[in-house]
C-alpha cells in the first residue's frame, strides 16, 4: 500500500504533539506582555506563599492618579514594618547598572539591551504611594526585584533583589511604624484611591504612557515640552504643550 508524504508528516505531528505544544507555549511566554503577566504571578505566589498573616496586606496591580496622569504599581505590601512598593522585571541574561545610572544594561550572549533604571521607574510609583495614603516618604520603601533566569554582574543596592529575595529584604525592617488598626486603615485608603482594575483602566493607562512618551520638542529651544493648561483668555480651560523650560523660555506649541 502506497502512503502518500501527507499522511507521513500528519502521523508524525499527531505522535509528536506534546512537542508541537511545548513550542508554542515557549513562544507565547516569550511575548512582553506574556512576560510580565508571569513575573507577576510569581512574586503574588512568593509573597502569598513566603509571608504569613501577621506580615501585612498585598494589593496587586494598583493604577493611581497623579498630577501627571496616572502611574501603575505591580504590588503593594502594606505592613506594621513599612509599606513596600514592588517592581517586578522578568527577565533574563547579565543584568548591570547602578543606583545612579539612567539606564541599565541587559546582556544576553553577545547582545546587549538597554532599558530604563527600574529604581528611577519605581519613585514615580513610592511618591504616588505616599501623597495617596498621606504617609511621610521613610515609612515608603522600593524594591525591585528581577525573576525569569537573571544573574547580576555588577553590586546591586539591597533593594533590588531575584526572586526569593524579596521576603529577605522586606523582612530585614523590624522596627513597627504602625499597629495592625493603622494597617487595615491604609489598606482600605489604598483600595478606595485605586482605580478599578479592569481592562479599561490599563487601555486608558497604556494610552496616557504613549502620550507622555511622545512629547513634542520646543519649537524655540527644542526642550522637552509637557501638557498644560491655559487659565485665562479665549482658551481658558484648553490643554497646550509649554516649554518645561518655561519661564526661560516660553514656547508652546498647540496639541492636534
Amino acid at each position: 500500500m502506497d502512503i502518500k508524504p501527507g499522511e507521513i508528516f500528519l502521523n508524525a505531528a499527531l505522535q509528536f504533539w506534546w512537542a508541537w505544544l511545548l513550542a508554542a507555549l515557549v513562544a507565547v511566554a516569550r511575548l512582553p506582555k506574556v512576560k510580565g503577566w508571569l513575573g507577576e504571578v510569581w512574586i503574588r505566589l512568593i509573597l502569598a506563599v513566603g509571608l504569613d498573616g501577621k506580615s501585612g496586606r498585598v494589593v496587586h496591580d494598583v493604577t493611581l492618579e497623579t498630577g501627571e496622569g496616572t502611574t501603575q504599581i505591580d504590588h503593594v505590601l502594606v505592613s506594621r514594618s513599612g509599606i513596600f512598593v514592588i517592581e517586578t522585571k522578568n527577565m533574563r541574561g547579565w543584568i548591570s547598572g547602578s543606583a545612579r545610572e539612567p539606564q541599565w544594561t541587559q546582556r544576553i550572549y553577545r547582545r546587549s539591551f538597554r532599558f530604563q533604571n527600574p529604581l528611577r521607574q519605581n519613585y514615580r510609583h513610592e511618591r504616588a504611594v505616599a501623597d495617596s495614603l498621606q504617609v511621610t516618604a521613610e515609612h515608603v520603601h522600593s524594591v525591585v526585584v528581577f525573576v525569569g533566569g537573571s544573574t547580576f554582574k555588577t553590586p546591586m543596592p539591597e533593594n533590588v533583589v531575584r526572586g526569593l529575595g524579596l521576603l529577605g529584604y522586606i523582612r530585614s525592617f523590624r522596627t513597627a511604624a504602625w499597629n495592625d488598626d493603622e494597617v487595615r486603615t491604609l489598606v482600605e485608603r489604598l483600595q478606595g484611591q485605586r482605580l478599578a482594575p479592569s481592562r479599561q483602566t490599563h487601555r486608558n493607562h497604556v494610552q496616557q504612557l504613549r502620550e507622555r512618551h511622545a512629547e513634542p520638542a520646543c519649537p524655540q529651544c527644542g526642550s522637552a515640552m509637557a501638557k498644560r493648561k491655559a487659565r485665562r483668555g479665549s482658551r481658558a480651560g484648553r490643554e497646550f504643550w509649554g516649554c518645561t523650560r518655561y519661564p526661560e523660555c516660553r514656547g508652546t506649541k498647540a496639541i492636534q
